[in-house]
């Protein structure tokens, strides 16, 4: 391979590694395992380059040197190739997809038909005929390709120079011409991807359980994160449980997406839509709440892990019932969720309600209430609204796990009105590019974090509603109405820094120094992870939504880190949360001035009560988890063909059965060989 590569040492000279390689992984609930993994030495293959689908028969059948290691570009990546690999995997050692720089024009969602289908709310007990996506199919588009189970490894790789090493590779030796078989040497790729756990959920917790060592080997882990939420009155989170003549409005969005691929789930408009509507949402409250709060409380709630069977919002509810939340189920007086809302066309956005409970007339009643609010709060702005028809039931969604505790009287506001408006759900070309977010040529990263694009313009209308239509459902006055206005260059700064670059000036300015590494110079990942750290988009929203809806005290930074206000402030810990934030440099400084925000803002555990309980088998919660892996790499290098290393291998074995005999003849006649006419014993020199 014509490769420069630096460095004397042998695997250098023989090998070269691929950079930025993104795998499918494995996981695991109660009943399957899905994604991909290798051998534990790592699956090699001889390169082949699919050109069509017509082609597939050369690895499946007709190609003299098989296992293949096939290199798809992202329009071949389709159910109907897949599977047929899938089905002829002794001949398949691996799949490469090459990442393109451009969205496709068909549509593309490995997710299933019917997300999250088995733990909402419809089901034998609740309305079955609305059960199963019977009336609506949400995910016309899934092919459900992200929930099979592959067992060789499948990589993601980005449309660089890597993918151009391998082309020319491929080009040179393993590419037949006019029918001819290609010559050896071939190139030759190798995946490791070996996972750890295996069958279901139930299985790997109880090998995580097996203590034979000192460390013992973890072979899963419980998919999980962190929920965000804050209220505009301050609420006792140390006195857990009811607490008397609160009355809560809950507005909700989700934080996590996925796609096929591990580290690739952008969530444009399946997840980032829906939450910086309501971060903005939240800013433009801020005063009003403050200068003439409302009867009842707002309490904004971001849900993790909601793409895994709800974690999230399942788990909210399950304390709630348990006393284990700052306010319980009796406390809630009606749910505002915010879904996908970055594609509204013409403007139009969908009121989506539970035509069961509405059969309870105070339900009835209130859900009303709730729609004519958010179609009052539209009044002047360039945003119509409509409800679907009377028997359909609600789009995948947070709320349904609070109608599965109790009939909540609540509102889902969607871009579509049936089946969803988003061609990408759950895909890596769910991004920044699918919601028409673009900037002017020659625009420095700083000018495009300032830029106010159009997307950003249409979603601030959104937020707009949305708050006034909260501020009246809390029982606001009147008044204040006029004064609630989102921020359109808050929405754009949002959307630049989820969506195309999270290490930016503002997002810098608004957490503490050592979460700095957590910002990267490219979209984030929205994928929940597992329970062991709180992931980039938990930590983000958490301080965007302090500084958004809190205010900056002026106290030191060793009280703000102690959550106390001075010395002897006992009390204000249970109330509020600090948070000591990095600040902006000033002009001609590097120093940068740190300052003390207190809000609302709270984290509370989105872990599947499941794992709490040890129910691994459980059908009322997620049970989902991730398998653990020793290491992710792919690279290439030329194999000479099986012949030619029998023969090596032949002559090395003849040489050394040659050399085992020589060896012995010589030593069994050593004497004769090497004795020499002694001499006598008593010579004299």
């Amino acid at each position: 391979i014509d490769v420069c590569v630096g460095g004397n040492s042998v695997e250098k000279k023989i090998y070269v590694h691929l950079n930025y390689t993104v795998p499918c992984v494995r996981l695991l609930n109660a009943t399957h395992q899905i994604g991909c993994q290798s051998s534990l030495s790592g699956n090699v293959g001889v390169l082949h380059v699919l050109e069509s689908e017509d082609n597939l028969d050369w690895v499946l059948k007709s190609g003299p040197n098989p296992p293949y290691l096939v290199i798809l570009e992202s329009p071949l990546f389709t159910r109907s190739i897949m599977m047929k690999l899938k089905n002829g995997s002794r001949r398949v050692a691996g799949v490469v997809v090459v990442a393109p720089n451009a969205n496709p024009l068909e549509a593309f969602s490995p997710h299933t038909t019917c997300p999250n289908e088995n733990s909402g709310v419809y089901s034998e007990d609740y309305d079955p005929a609305l059960a199963h996506c019977n009336v609506t199919v949400w995910n016309p588009f899934g092919n459900g390709l992200a929930y099979e189970e592959f067992d060789f490894p499948i990589f993601s790789l980005k449309d660089d120079n890597d993918t151009h090493v391998i082309r020319q590779c491929y080009m040179e030796h393993n590419r037949a011409v006019n029918g001819s078989t290609p010559q050896y040497p071939l190139c030759a790729m190798q995946l490791y991807s070996h996972m750890s756990a295996v069958t279901n959920t139930a299985t790997c917790m109880r090998r995580n359980d097996i203590d034979f060592s000192i460390s013992p080997e973890m072979v899963c882990d419980p998919l999980g994160d962190y929920n965000v939420w804050a209220s505009t009155r301050p609420i006792n989170n140390t006195a857990k449980g009811h607490k008397m003549w609160e009355s809560v409005v809950i507005a909700a969005a989700r934080l996590d997406s996925r796609s096929f691929f591990f580290d690739i789930a952008p969530g444009a408009d399946s997840g980032v839509s829906g939450f910086v509507t309501l971060l903005a949402a939240a800013h433009a409250l801020r005063n009003a709440t403050q200068e003439a709060p409302p009867n009842r409380t707002i309490l904004y709630a971001f849900f993790q892990g909601e793409t895994f069977d709800y974690i999230g919002s399942s788990r909210m509810v399950y304390d709630m019932q348990n006393n284990q939340f700052a306010v319980d189920l009796d406390n809630v007086h009606s749910v505002l969720e915010i879904g996908q809302v970055g594609l509204h066309t013409e403007s139009k956005l969908w009121l989506h309600s539970d035509p069961v409970s509405r059969k309870n007339s105070s339900v009835l009643f209130q859900v009303r209430k709730l729609i004519e609010n958010l179609q009052s709060a539209a009044g002047g702005l360039n945003i119509s609204m409509d409800e679907p028809s009377v028997s359909q039931p609600l789009p995948p969604s947070s709320f349904q796990r609070f109608l599965r505790a109790r009939p909540i009287p609540g509102v889902v506001l969607e871009d579509h009105q049936s089946a969803f408006s988003n061609r990408f759900y759950e895909s890596m070309y769910d991004n920044a590019e699918y919601l028409n977010i673009s900037y002017p040529p020659n625009m420095t990263p700083e000018e495009q974090l300032e830029f106010v694009t159009d997307t950003a313009k249409a979603l601030t209308e959104v937020a707009t509603m949305v708050a006034k239509a909260l501020y009246m459902q809390a029982g606001g006055s009147e008044p204040q109405l006029s004064s609630i206005k989102a921020d359109a260059q808050i929405v754009t700064r949002l959307l630049y820094g989820f969506l195309v670059r999270s290490n930016n000036s503002w997002f810098q300015q608004l957490i503490p120094s050592d979460l700095m590494s957590h910002l990267a110079n490219r979209p984030t990942n929205f994928y929940v992870g597992v329970t062991q750290q709180s992931s980039e988009p938990t930590l983000l929203v958490q301080h965007l939504l302090a500084n958004l809806t809190g205010s900056t005290v002026n106290i030191t930074q060793e009280n703000c880190q102690n959550q106390r206000e001075d010395e002897n402030d006992k009390e204000n810990k249970h109330m509020y949360y600090y948070m000591w934030v990095q600040g902006a440099a000033p002009p001609n400084s590097t120093q940068r001035e740190g300052f003390c925000i207190r809000s609302t803002v709270r984290l509370s555990k989105a872990l599947s009560p499941a794992f709490d309980m040890r129910e691994y088998t459980s059908k009322d919660y997620s049970t989902w988890t991730e398998s653990r892996w020793k290491s992710i790499k792919g690279r290439i290098f030329l194999v000479a063909s099986h012949d030619l290393e029998m023969l090596t291998l032949g002559v090395g074995i003849a040489v050394l059965l040659t050399s085992l005999l020589l060896t012995y003849v010589i030593s069994s006649k050593a004497d004769m060989l090497f004795s020499s006419g002694r001499e006598p014993t008593n010579a004299t020199y």
